[in-house]
């Protein structure tokens, strides 16, 4: 079992995935774990009971259910326990011993409790846990999740309850609860925060160690005040871009600083984690995107991060590690994480093995200020949660105006765009923020455009070097949307081809082949890859563009236009797609394959 929290790092944890007692309670009958007189089921945790991975497979509508489980665990004197949930969805409570530790309203970002003071000497513990997830809420970040009984067009089955990694953490009274690091690759510096909860002693400090391979870059020691440390690392500069080289993140060169760091009082370690960070700079200048200060075309596709057996969760680590793999071997150099914030173990395999990603947030798809509020409230989570990855390049908290669906005439739901992007750029100024993705751009560093053409001459033409940015966005509209909304023009943007494609193909002899749905179906593969290849083709051939996002990575159930069927097996050789993707090496091209 792999550490579900990456990023900070104990020796001492245990896992509480596996069999749990389970029931359904659509009448919302219980309150308290002593009224759940019988537990007709078990699941497996962490697999959604709609999943088939969980043992139940039940994808009818249900508003709540309930989990128990007994396990045995000794708390060590001077030490906190505390319980994590990677995500559970929607509306969670837990109890520890019938006392409840926690309460968390949000489908998609982590909680914790510290259960310490509900443990049973005895060693004997039960964890109770409620969810209620009303099937048909429509205020809430859903993403993906259909509203209706049977999944249509492009939404799939929900995801109810614990879906996402249980475990137990071991902590001293004292510990450090969060990092985050900001890498200042202008000033070549590296910033860290630390927060430290408990009892703050005088003279207690933060020891950072920082080392690439086998070489020590720095190790200063900080002194905690008011439970926080604060600083920037100076590194030493090599000053040359070759040397400079050497440490920088990039997608063909992932490389991560490794940290230790040591919480220490009078010369003894209170508490130690190990970490990691990153070189790198993701920004925009004037039309173009930038990794690393250096022009950085941008050749992402589309990820759904759903699997056939187990929905949004991942069937294991190695699943995680090759959906990263088989992107890069596509050629792809990222994702866009299409409507669900990705479990951590998936960015780490991003960080490690070099792949930038997007992260947006799953949408709600009704305005009101209840929706707002949820929407407002998980996203913030999501940003603390993942602020400290190196993968991550650009924030999306809207798509396709989804749940601010009057954006052309409601000054209301275009204050709400605003207010998301204007926060985004609060809570992390070093990243680039579309504030609206698709079409009705207004707050936002990159303008999206989504444009489902099935005809590549068509597409090339219509981005070609005989248009005008300013002709683009006053007459064109693809999906037959305005691209920017009237009072923000076009401001010299990066503009990227954030969706397109949409090819579909299943096998004449899948059981999908009848209801399979895409924006284009063939039913011979010949045509399937004549018309995928030569789209991807047209799309990196347009200078307009600052990059392009394919749809998509891996056929999603009914959704079939994938580039790979829903096992990860390839419909066309991989080769076949990364010759596309990546194109050809040539003097003064907008596109080349990065070495």
């Amino acid at each position: 079992m792999d550490y579900p929290r990456p990023q900070l790092q104990r020796p001492n944890w245990h896992t509480l995935d596996g069999q749990w007692h389970f029931t359904f309670d659509d009448d919302l009958s219980y309150n308290l774990p002593v009224d759940v007189k019988e537990w007709p089921l078990t699941i497996e945790v962490p697999f959604a009971p709609e999943s088939q991975a969980s043992g139940i497979g039940d994808t009818s509508f249900h508003h709540a259910c309930w989990y128990q489980r007994e396990f045995y665990y000794n708390a060590t004197e001077g030490k906190k326990v505390l319980l994590h949930f990677g995500a559970v969805d929607y509306l969670a409570h837990v109890w520890v011993n019938d006392m409840l530790v926690a309460r968390h309203r949000g489908g998609f970002t982590p909680f914790s409790a510290d259960i310490t003071h509900a443990l049973d000497p005895s060693g004997r513990q039960v964890v109770t846990v409620r969810a209620e997830d009303d099937p048909e809420d429509l205020e809430k970040p859903r993403g993906k999740q259909d509203w209706k009984l049977e999944p249509h067009a492009i939404w799939y089955y929900r995801t109810t309850g614990i879906w996402q990694t249980v475990w137990l953490e071991s902590v001293p009274e004292t510990y450090l609860k969060k990092l985050r690091w900001s890498p200042h690759l202008e000033r070549w510096e590296v910033g860290i925060e630390a927060f430290i909860v408990g009892p703050i002693a005088d003279q207690m400090e933060v020891n950072v160690r920082l080392s690439f391979s086998d070489q020590l870059l720095v190790e200063d020691r900080y002194r905690v005040i008011h439970g926080e440390v604060h600083r920037r690392i100076a590194l030493s500069d090599p000053g040359i871009d070759d040397f400079r080289n050497d440490l920088l993140w990039s997608p063909e060169h992932p490389r991560l600083i490794h940290a230790d760091i040591k919480l220490m009082q009078g010369g003894e370690v209170i508490d130690e984690i190990t970490s990691y960070t990153a070189l790198r700079s993701a920004k925009v200048h004037r039309d173009r995107f930038l990794l690393n200060g250096r022009l950085y075309p941008l050749r992402l596709v589309l990820d759904q991060g759903y699997w056939p057996e187990t929905l949004m969760t991942p069937p294991s680590d190695e699943a995680l590690k090759r959906d990263v793999e088989l992107a890069k071997a596509m050629g792809f150099n990222g994702v866009r994480k299409h409507q669900k914030l990705e479990d951590p173990r998936y960015l780490y395999w991003a960080d490690r093995l070099g792949l930038v990603v997007w992260s947006e947030m799953p949408s709600a798809f009704r305005f009101t200020t209840r929706a707002i509020k949820r929407l407002m409230r998980e996203w913030i989570e999501a940003i603390e949660r993942d602020y400290s990855h190196p993968c991550i390049i650009v924030w999306v908290p809207f798509n396709e105006s989804w749940g601010v669906p009057d954006l052309t005439a409601t000054k209301a739901h275009r204050d709400a765009v605003h207010a998301f992007y204007h926060l985004t750029k609060t809570l992390d100024p070093e990243r680039p923020v579309i504030g609206n993705d698709g079409w009705e751009s207004s707050a936002t560093d990159i303008i999206g455009i989504h444009d489902y053409d099935n005809n590549p001459e068509r597409l090339a033409e219509r981005y070609g070097p005989q248009v005008k940015p300013e002709e683009l966005f006053d007459r064109r509209r693809p999906g037959g949307r305005i691209l920017t909304l009237d009072g923000y023009p076009h401001r010299g943007q990066p503009i990227i081809l954030t969706e397109f494609g949409g090819v579909a193909y299943v096998k004449p002899l899948d059981a999908l082949h009848q209801k399979a749905w895409g924006y284009f179906r063939h039913d011979k593969i010949e045509e399937f890859e004549r018309l995928a290849v030569s789209l991807i083709e047209a799309a990196r051939g347009v200078a307009m563009f600052s990059g392009f996002c394919y749809t998509q990575f891996a056929d999603t159930f009914q959704e079939a236009n994938g580039l790979l069927f829903a096992d990860r097996t390839p419909k066309i050789p991989l080769e076949r797609i990364a010759d596309a993707v990546r194109g050809k090496v040539e003097q003064g091209a907008l596109f080349w394959e990065s070495t």
